[in-house]
């Protein structure tokens, strides 16, 4: 038996058979129905309360309903959806143990919309972001992920708990790794090269740019040995980086290979444009790093244990590493720093919402309650036209 279709079945049967319940179910809408059919209904419901129906103001108590209320409701949500017959109506309202308790069964109905509507979200930044990396676009996909903070936001007040993020208690199982094309891997090469050889170069990108934001880990951990020659004060050339790379011991654990650095530090004559090509790898690195707060955030939207409150706060922690790497590319533009979504206040919450959240509560926990981008563009164009990526026969390329 499915709950959520069991807790919509209950909910309306609550209503055909009480239709006072519904001025407890004002923080509920149509679209937190999975089914359309339950939708159409719970609107016409809705329209019928508000046009001042007389079975909406009927004595229930006595167990009479005005036959109206229900032929109306049939006749009218039989012109929006399909398959609703009097005899659906009867089922409804045997699925409905208690009409009294209507609003724990909206909560069911809540939920299951929270959960579906989290999922539905992230599938589409994951897909957003899965397009930028092959098109190399990152406008998109930045989009989608304040639109997914948006939604985050507003489902926590609708159920009644602030937007902040939670901390999962366990550690979550790492989201599979996004492909990266074999042009993007090649820019995070040339640009380790241009570091090496050119003087100067590492400095137009250390302040933002990262280790994590390279696709190959060997290249993201001999950008970390470069960065550590940088930090120190020491000259980076490819004897020093070498040095660097055998204390860390990546050639005896085979992070990197000596075939794998022959073509970065064994290159001479490499001319381009290092803040260019760091910006490629960092825009690669915010679609990558989105697509996986994507998949995270799917994997705990389909975690029927955590409550929608944890949901939504372990769903905005799982943003957190995607925000970080926006910042830095914000830096790296030039653009202003907006202030996260997630971080500002709540709105006010209809008194009908808090009703709500508190029908979750116990009595005890109830009385304890009551106690410049043109810039950008000009630089990318200038930088680009003056990059030159060696071909295999250009001696710009040739390794001794």
């Amino acid at each position: 038996m499915d709950p959520l279709l069991a807790g919509e079945q209950a909910l309306l049967g609550a209503v055909l058979l009480d239709p006072r319940q519904l001025r407890r179910l004002d923080w509920l809408e149509p679209r937190d129905f999975q089914r359309p059919a339950h939708r159409a209904l719970f609107s016409v419901l809705r329209e019928l309360r508000d046009a001042g129906h007389p079975g909406f103001a009927a004595d229930s108590d006595d167990g009479e309903v005005p036959l109206e209320w229900l032929t109306d409701t049939l006749a009218l949500a039989g012109e929006r959806t399909r398959g609703l017959d009097p005899s659906y109506l009867h089922t409804l309202v045997a699925a409905c143990p208690r009409a009294g308790h209507a609003p724990l069964y909206g909560r069911i109905v809540l939920e299951g919309s929270i959960r579906r509507t989290v999922t539905e979200h992230a599938e589409r930044l994951l897909a957003v972001a899965e397009a930028g990396l092959v098109a190399g676009e990152v406008e998109g996909t930045a989009h989608q992920v304040d639109v997914l903070a948006g939604v985050l936001t507003d489902l926590a007040g609708r159920w009644g708990t602030p937007p902040r993020a939670q901390k999962p208690a366990a550690v979550p199982a790492a989201a599979p790794a996004a492909e990266v094309s074999e042009e993007a891997l090649a820019d995070e090469q040339f640009l380790l090269a241009l570091l090496v050889h050119q003087d100067g170069a590492l400095q137009e990108v250390f302040d933002w740019l990262r280790p994590g934001d390279f696709a190959d880990t060997g290249h993201g951990q001999l950008y970390r040995c470069l960065g550590a020659l940088h930090h120190r004060g020491e000259p980076v050339d490819p004897v020093t980086a070498l040095w660097e790379v055998r204390r860390r011991g990546l050639l005896a654990d085979g992070t990197l290979t000596e075939e794998r650095l022959v073509p970065v530090l064994g290159a001479h004559l490499v001319a381009g444009s290092a803040e260019w090509l760091g910006e490629q790898v960092l825009r690669t690195s915010l679609t990558r790093t989105a697509a996986e707060s994507a998949k995270r955030v799917t994997v705990l939207a389909a975690d029927e244990r955590l409550a929608p409150g944890q949901l939504i706060g372990q769903a905005l922690h799982a943003l957190g590493p995607l925000e970080e790497v926006r910042a830095r590319w914000r830096t790296a533009n030039g653009l202003p720093s907006p202030g996260r979504a997630t971080a500002q206040a709540a709105p006010d919450v209809p008194a009908a919402r808090v009703n709500a959240a508190l029908s979750r509560s116990t009595p005890q926990q109830r009385a304890a309650k009551a106690a410049s981008p043109a810039a950008s563009a000009a630089r990318a164009g200038t930088a680009s036209a003056t990059r030159h990526r060696p071909s295999s026969s250009s001696p710009l390329r040739s390794t001794t």
